[in-house]
């Protein structure tokens, strides 16, 4: 039988806002315990699954693609932390993590055990977490903390089942393999022990999933007992704690888009009262990093007083308010984004030309450190440091890759300036790096602004000038860059002569903070003009054209696509928008829904302010779908997903039914922002929307039609 597309009814609400009266037909879809509501999501499953079932075998031959590349059962690079190398593996036919360690050979052991067969444990592994044991008579899985206490006898981890990101959070005996009374049901992300081991500190989320409070929580007592050491009552702001790489100094963190504040407290003193860094002021944010410096406990502080890419300072940690000193000065165009700190070097973080970099400096006496650039050779790259957690370690950790080489990970030596490769991801089957090229192209932007363009194609598959298929993607906001970076998954589109295009639209931060602000709040359709100006320079410059040209973005890159469709339907075959925020002027005119009041800093305040809130009228793709020939649309989402409401891409797709639009929804029906959990369900996520992506490209055809 063929199914019908899903109508939606028309259950009129009243929205007043600024003397503007707007009558939402399809607000009724908020109430997500509503069996129609369900019943509504449900049928759009079954018109979507009836209206790719063309697609089945595709699908089933991309996973195995995707599957055929990918070695199942495989290691990560040891990383030391105490007295042990702690590494995750993976298993053939399991869908996640196991979490693992062997112990150090001795003090001055700084170099991770060979990993040798990846079908092997190493010798003398123990298992501290097997995800997939946690994971057992589960619909949906996420680790939102893991972490080890000083000693290394006790983990401390939380998870979440739902999909809605709030964890329950737990103390194991590693020894044993069991957990301890201590439980803590509700809580945020990142949690962790302090440096005593005593007491782990977490964080919990008000009603609308903003992380408010920071706990203390003495390990062997119960949860009841738990102190609040820290609470935010500004509802502008989120909070988060941790503790320096040095383990000198708990931090506390509290933060909007614009204005941040740090409180600190002695370690070893993990009961008394945190202080203040930098009183907050409007505007100025900054982050702090302990180093010792000239033999004296020295705060590093990343800050925008005055510099606008960012500077570093420092200041005594006795005294933090006393006259900063700058370590390395502001540089516009060169966006600083962290430091870090270790007993005989530091690390920094910058963005230049739109690609990420790292330096380092070697700490010597009482001499101001002078950082060096590591270079790599490829046009296109990303790096960065991670996965550093000791204080004296002598190496850097740092990962590396590109469009076409895949992830790789690095050990500098700070003392030779040399990089020792350790690993580079696997990709088994037939994938020749050598046959790909990626490039960087601008196109100009309707106000004369210049907009990076990165392209990554099969050279013996395409031709500059010459007419491909072409998938470009784009993000856009929360000054988030979208850098170079390899997919396994990706391979399947190049393999098919499809040109992989990302635009590094203003919103993003690719070109330092002023690419930012000018693409947020009244200057946000700069992301969306940017996006149409890329699009049709990859038009005109003969990549391709509009019958072979899909849009892809989501989460807030999802606004983006449903903007693009509404500015220059004609321009895309396809748009592929996942979780998007299609209704963000119902969403941030709401300070009780999830988030809401944080994101008045990034899109504006359109409650109060009228200026705002017509802008936001004037580009919400659900307010502005029009009597046009849309290009074909799939819209997924999740329906515990508590960023992007699941009941914004339901009332988007009712309303570009009423006009006619080729649209499909997809609601996973129990998982999260992230989406599905486990590796083969996101395989299979992937091979769906690829394969829709293949189809709109005319890249694939039915059996029926052979």
């Amino acid at each position: 039988m063929t199914l019908l597309p899903p109508v939606a009814a028309q259950i009129p609400s009243t929205r007043t806002h600024h003397g503007d009266v707007v009558i939402d037909n399809y607000e009724w879809l908020r109430e997500k315990e509503s069996p129609a509501v369900v019943a509504h999501l449900e049928a759009e499953n079954a018109y979507t699954d009836q209206q790719t079932d063309d697609l089945e075998l595709l699908r089933e031959q991309l996973f195995e693609e995707i599957k055929g590349h990918t070695l199942e059962t495989d290691l990560s690079v040891p990383v030391r932390q105490g007295e042990w190398w702690y590494y995750s593996r993976t298993v053939e036919g399991q869908q996640y993590a196991i979490h693992c360690r062997v112990p150090i050979s001795g003090a001055d052991d700084w170099t991770p055990p060979v990993l040798g067969d990846a079908g092997a444990a190493l010798p003398g592994e123990e298992i501290v977490l097997d995800d997939n044991v946690e994971a057992e008579g589960t619909e949906f899985f996420s680790l939102g903390s893991f972490d080890i206490n000083g000693d290394g006898t006790q983990l401390l981890y939380a998870v979440d089942t739902i999909g809605d990101e709030r964890y329950t959070l737990r103390i194991r005996d590693i020894a044993t393999g069991e957990d301890l009374a201590d439980e803590v049901s509700n809580t945020s992300g990142g949690a962790l022990f302090d440096a005593t081991g005593q007491f782990a500190f977490y964080t919990t989320v008000d009603d609308s999933w903003r992380p408010d409070t920071v706990w203390r929580h003495e390990i062997g007592t119960p949860s009841t007992d738990d102190v609040t050491v820290f609470h935010e009552p500004d509802e502008a702001f989120w909070t988060g704690i941790g503790l320096t790489r040095s383990r000198r100094y708990l931090v506390i963190e509290a933060g909007s888009s614009v204005t941040s504040e740090a409180w600190i407290l002695d370690a070893a003193t993990p009961t008394q009262e945190f202080r203040v860094v930098w009183p907050r002021r409007d505007g100025i944010e900054y982050s702090i990093e302990h180093a010792v410096l000239g033999g004296e406990d020295r705060l590093l502080i990343v800050h925008n007083y005055n510099a606008i890419d960012f500077e570093i300072a420092d200041v005594p940690a006795d005294d933090p308010t006393s006259d900063p000193r700058v370590l390395v000065p502001h540089n516009p165009g060169t966006r600083i984004e962290s430091v870090d700190a270790f007993a005989n070097h530091l690390v920094l973080a910058y963005r230049r030309d739109a690609l990420s970099r790292v330096a380092v400096a070697k700490v010597d006496g009482s001499a101001e450190p002078v950082f060096e650039e590591v270079h790599f050779e490829e046009e296109l790259f990303s790096v960065g440091a991670g996965g550093n957690p000791e204080w004296t370690q002598p190496t850097v950790r740092m990962y590396y890759g590109s469009f076409v080489t895949p992830s790789t990970v690095f050990d500098y030596s700070v003392a030779s300036a040399s990089l020792t490769l350790l690993k580079q991801q696997p990709v088994l089957g037939h994938y020749d790096p050598a046959l790909l090229s990626q490039r960087r192209e601008w196109a100009t932007a309707e106000d004369g602004t210049r907009i990076p363009i990165s392209l990554v194609y099969r050279h013996d598959l395409v031709v500059p000038g010459e007419v491909a298929p072409t998938l470009l993607y784009g993000y856009g906001s929360y000054e988030h860059s979208i850098d170079p970076g390899f997919s396994i998954a990706r391979i399947s589109l190049l393999d098919r002569g499809v040109v992989f295009a990302v635009a590094h639209v203003r919103g993003g931060g690719e070109l330092g903070r002023a690419w930012y602000e000018n693409g947020k709040t009244l200057t946000k359709k700069n992301t969306f003009t940017d996006f149409v100006a890329v699009a049709r320079h990859l038009i005109d410059e003969g990549w391709t054209t509009p019958e072979r040209l899909v849009a892809e973005g989501g989460s807030a890159g999802g606004l983006l696509m449903g903007a693009v469709a509404n500015l220059a339907p004609d321009t895309f075959a396809g748009i592929l928008a996942a979780v998007p925020f299609v209704d963000p002027l119902t969403s941030i005119l709401d300070p009780s829904l999830p988030l809401t009041v944080i994101e008045w800093d990034e899109w504006g305040d359109p409650l109060h302010d009228p200026e705002v809130y017509a802008l936001m009228k004037s580009y919400s793709p659900y307010e502005n779908v029009a009597e046009v020939a849309y290009p074909q649309i799939l819209a997924v989402t999740s329906i515990n997903d508590t960023r992007v409401l699941y009941v914004e891409p339901a009332k988007w797709v009712a309303r570009l039914r009423e006009v006619g639009a080729p649209v499909l929804l997809r609601t996973e029906m129990s998982a999260g922002h992230g989406g599905v959990s486990g590796r083969y369900e996101a395989w299979r996520k992937k091979a769906f929307e690829y394969a829709w992506v293949l189809r709109v490209l005319g890249l694939h055809w039915s059996p029926t039609d052979v």
